[in-house]
C-alpha cells in the first residue's frame, strides 16, 4: 500500500479516537452525570495539564529509546483501557483522575503522529511541506465523521462514547505496528528534556515584545476550547424548551457543531494569502476578534430562524478564530527567535496556549456557568466581552510592523 495512503489512514484514525467523546463530553458530565460547571471545568482542565509536561517528557522516551511507532502504539493500546475506565466512572473524582491519566498518554500521540508522518515520508523520499498537509487534513475528517457517528447512535449522552474511542484506540495502535519503523537516531541533536519542554525559550520574557506576545497567547489560548467543552451542552440544552426539544438541530447537535471543524480545514487553506496580504499582527487580530463573533453568534443563537443562522455563522467564523491564531502565532515564533532556541520557543507557544491557557479556560468558564446558573445567553456574551477586551489590548500593546518579504515563502 502507498505510503501516503497508510498514512493518511494513521492521521485520520488518530483524530477519530478524540472526535469519538470530546465535543460530547461536556454535555454527558453536564446533563447525566449532573456535574456542575466548575467539575465540568477542572475536569477539561486535564487536557491543559497533559498538555504542558507530557508531550515533551515522551517525545525524549522516543528520540532516546523506543523510536516513535512502537511508544505510539503503545499509548493508543494502553489508552484502549483508560478509555474503557473512563466509561465506568459516574463520580467527579473518579471521572477527573480517569480523564487525567489518559489524556497525559494521549496529548503526546498528536506530536508523535506527526515525527511518525514525517520520517516516512523522508525515508520514502517524499517533500514533506507539499505530502503532509493534504494528509494532516484527514485527522480533521476523521475527527468530524466519529462525531458524526457518536451523535448520529446517540451515544454522546452515555459511556458508549468512551467504548467507541476505546475499540478506535486498539485498531489504531494494531494498525500503528504494521507501519514500517521509524528507528531512533541516537545523535548529539537530540534535545533534552528542558528544551522539549520549552524551558530554554523562558529568557525571551526578557523582551517586552516576546513576554507580550506569550501573555496574550494565553489569554487567548484560554477561549480556543470553550465552545469545544460546552457547545453541544448549550445546543442540548434547548430541549428542555418543549417547542424546540424533537428539532432535529437540538437532537443532533453534534452534526450542528462539526461545521467547525469543516470550517477550520477551509480557512487553513486562505492563511497564506491574508498572512502576505495584511501581516501576522492583522492575522492574529483577525483570529481575536473571530473570537468575540464565535461567541456573540452562540448568545443570539437559538434553534429556529435567524437564530439558527447565527449558529451556522458561529461554526463558519470557528475556522478563523481558531487557525488564524494558532498559524500566524507559531510563525511570529520562527521568524522572531534565534535558530538556537527555536523549538523551545514553539514549545513554550504550545504550552501558553493548549497547556496554562486551556487550563484558565477550563476552569473559568466552569465558574462563569456556575456563576450565571446555566443562562447560556448571558454566559457567551461575558465570553465575548473578554475575547473583545482581548482583542482590542492586543491591538493598542503590541507593535510589530508587517514585513511581506518576511513570509513570501510561508507554506504549511
Amino acid at each position: 500500500m502507498n505510503i501516503k495512503l497508510r498514512l493518511t489512514i494513521l492521521n485520520f484514525m488518530q483524530f477519530f479516537v478524540w472526535g469519538a467523546w470530546l465535543l460530547s463530553f461536556g454535555k454527558y458530565m453536564g446533563n447525566t452525570l449532573h456535574f456542575t460547571g466548575q467539575q465540568i471545568g477542572m475536569v477539561f482542565m486535564t487536557l491543559g495539564f497533559a498538555s504542558i509536561f507530557m508531550p515533551g517528557i515522551f517525545g525524549i522516551i522516543a528520540d532516546k529509546w523506543t523510536g516513535p511507532n512502537r511508544l505510539y502504539a503503545f499509548i493508543h493500546i494502553a489508552g484502549t483501557f483508560l478509555l474503557y475506565f473512563m466509561a465506568q466512572q459516574t463520580t467527579f473524582t473518579g471521572l477527573f483522575w480517569a480523564a487525567l491519566l489518559y489524556l497525559m498518554l494521549y496529548m503526546p500521540t498528536i506530536a508523535l503522529d506527526n515525527s511518525i508522518s514525517y520520517c516516512l515520508l523522508v525515508k520514502y523520499k517524499y517533500d514533506v511541506v507539499k505530502a503532509f498537509p493534504p494528509i494532516r487534513v484527514f485527522g480533521t475528517i476523521g475527527f468530524i465523521i466519529a462525531t458524526w457517528i457518536t451523535d448520529a447512535f446517540g451515544w454522546g449522552l452515555n459511556e458508549y462514547q468512551f467504548y467507541f474511542a476505546a475499540v478506535s484506540s486498539l485498531l489504531l495502535g494494531l494498525y500503528t505496528l504494521t507501519l514500517p519503523n521509524c528507528p531512533v537516531e541516537k545523535t548529539s541533536g537530540k534535545k533534552t528534556l528542558s528544551q522539549a519542554l520549552g524551558l530554554d525559550a523562558l529568557v525571551l520574557f526578557k523582551n517586552s515584545k516576546m513576554a507580550l506576545f506569550f501573555i496574550f497567547s494565553m489569554l487567548l489560548g484560554a477561549a480556543l476550547q470553550i465552545t469545544n467543552m460546552w457547545g453541544e451542552a448549550f445546543i442540548h440544552s434547548f430541549s428542555a424548551i418543549k417547542e424546540y426539544a424533537d428539532l432535529w438541530v437540538v437532537k443532533h447537535n453534534g452534526f450542528l457543531m462539526s461545521l467547525s471543524q469543516i470550517s477550520e480545514t477551509l480557512f487553513i487553506l486562505t492563511i497564506p494569502f491574508f498572512l502576505k496580504r495584511f501581516g501576522i499582527k492583522t492575522v492574529m487580530l483577525m483570529s481575536m476578534f473571530a473570537w468575540f463573533f464565535r461567541f456573540g453568534l452562540f448568545g443570539i443563537g437559538s434553534p429556529v430562524g435567524w437564530g439558527l443562522v447565527a449558529l451556522i455563522l458561529s461554526m463558519i467564523v470557528y475556522g478563523m478564530a481558531f487557525d488564524f491564531f494558532n498559524i500566524s502565532g507559531s510563525l511570529f515564533v520562527e521568524l522572531e527567535v534565534d535558530t538556537k532556541i527555536r523549538s523551545s520557543a514553539q514549545g513554550l507557544f504550545i504550552i501558553m496556549t493548549n497547556g496554562f491557557g486551556a487550563m484558565i479556560g477550563a476552569y473559568g468558564s466552569g465558574v462563569i456557568i456556575d456563576w450565571l446558573n446555566n443562562d447560556w445567553q448571558k454566559i457567551w456574551l461575558v465570553f465575548a466581552l473578554y475575547a473583545l477586551v482581548i482583542g482590542i489590548l492586543f491591538m493598542i500593546l503590541f507593535k510589530y510592523k508587517h514585513n511581506p518579504e518576511a513570509i513570501k515563502d510561508v507554506k504549511h
